[in-house]
């Protein structure tokens, strides 16, 4: 297969050339001759990139597949732009011993689209308490998370990330404080007082966060904070990287783009930690753009309708994200000037394969995972048009620019 015409960028600026793939490979990339046996695709006036990589996904199998399957769920991600995820332990039965994440892997083997890596849990049962998992039988895993609760035992935590350093694993966090959620649904701000919901305080997300680091800086264990939403997260983790700390961390498209002020009384703005003030979202850029935020990733959440139906108060956490995140991404910082499409590719591809060491990339010899942009396209997002089974956004009728035209794993079109 040899792609003609296009503009290719991996990271490091645009350059007009062509791309051959061979045996699922990237096999070269300059100025090329098509060959007489291969399929010639002609994208003139599109991007070629690196195939997105979201670290953070719920595909709900097995346990919840009314809400979402893996098959589903990879289709979602392959209509995104994606060509790998990490999929979160919140499942039935959890993914905390060989048996249970095996169950996982099956499905995935069978029904995936695109390379799902599927983490492991850090407790057993996945209840951030307890008893930890034997990490000892689970190493080979790509990391280890309780995403969903934060793990409440400073001594719990701090033995994990002890017996994860000696192997050099990943300890990823969903740092929340449980004592001091008190009921709160949206964030603790203006919208909230102001309509007399019951709201999250952002330190229950920046003191576990705090707590963390000391712990990584003590034991020298590589630790990534998921969705990191509050400006004090921020300011905590930019100070432990400077101090050489091992730390990592993402935040999602709703936290750049939204602020608390932008909330309606519908469960499709209710996620997990929530949507914080418009000082936490400026916050939130200006780390993404100094590199203390690595990675963009959705926290790709579907629920049923129905649970979604209920409002704030009474709705589930989570919305859905795969097949919107670049376009929101592209259309609200990248054209607006605030970050480049080099970030935009680091934060969304580059960073995240790094991190989660799942190799790949643009390049000659690796395998052919790569997506192609329409940069003209312009389209209203409709969740009715969704892959996901989940349908909930905030973002449904917003008009964006830049689509996904197209997306290959291993050289196979997915999308």
């Amino acid at each position: 297969m040899l792609f003609i015409n296009g503009t290719i960028n991996s990271g490091s600026g645009f350059r007009r050339a062509d791309l051959r793939i061979k045996d699922g490979k990237i096999q070269q990339i300059g100025i090329l001759q098509p060959d007489d046996s291969e399929e010639v695709i002609d994208i003139a006036g599109k991007i070629l990139l690196p195939g997105f990589v979201d670290v953070h996904v719920h595909f709900r199998e097995p346990g919840f597949g009314y809400k979402e399957t893996i098959e589903s769920g990879s289709k979602a991600a392959a209509a995104g732009g994606y060509t790998a995820v990490c999929t979160m332990p919140n499942l039935a039965p959890p993914p905390d011993s060989v048996a249970n994440i095996n169950i996982q892997k099956e499905i995935i083997a069978k029904s995936a689209v695109v390379k799902v890596y599927p983490l492991a849990t850090i407790t057993v049962g996945q209840k951030g308490g307890g008893s930890l998992i034997d990490f000892d039988s689970m190493k080979q895993e790509v990391a280890f998370s309780d995403d969903g609760r934060g793990v409440q035992s400073r001594e719990m935590m701090a033995e994990a990330m002890k017996t994860v350093a000696a192997f050099d694993g990943i300890i990823v966090a969903h740092c929340e404080v449980d004592e001091l959620v008190k009921g709160g649904y949206i964030h603790d701000g203006e919208y909230c007082s102001r309509h007399g919901h019951k709201g999250i305080c952002s330190r229950s997300e920046w003191e576990q966060v705090a707590r963390d680091v000391e712990l990584a800086k003590a034991t020298g264990c590589r630790y990534h904070v998921c969705h990191v939403s509050t400006k004090e997260s921020i300011d905590i983790i930019r100070k432990a990287k400077a101090e050489g700390v091992r730390v990592t961390c993402e935040t999602a498209p709703h936290y750049l783009i939204l602020s608390d002020l932008d909330l309606e009384e519908d469960g499709r703005f209710k996620m997990n930690p929530p949507i914080r003030s418009v000082e936490d979202r400026e916050a939130l850029r200006v780390g993404l753009i100094d590199g203390t935020i690595d990675v963009i990733a959705t926290d790709h959440a579907p629920h049923s309708a129905e649970e979604k139906s209920r409002g704030l108060a009474r709705s589930a956490f989570g919305i859905v994200g795969l097949e919107t995140a670049f376009s929101l991404i592209y259309t609200h910082l990248v054209e607006k000037g605030i970050i480049s499409w080099e970030l935009l590719i680091k934060a969304m591809s580059i960073n995240p394969r790094q991190i989660f060491r799942l190799g790949g990339g643009l390049a000659e010899g690796a395998p052919a995972d790569i997506t192609v942009i329409d940069p003209a396209a312009k389209w209203t997002i409709c969740p009715d048009k969704f892959v996901s089974k989940g349908k909930a956004t905030p973002f449904a009728d917003w008009e964006v620019d830049g689509k996904v035209e197209m997306t290959f794993v291993d050289g196979k079109r997915v999308f």
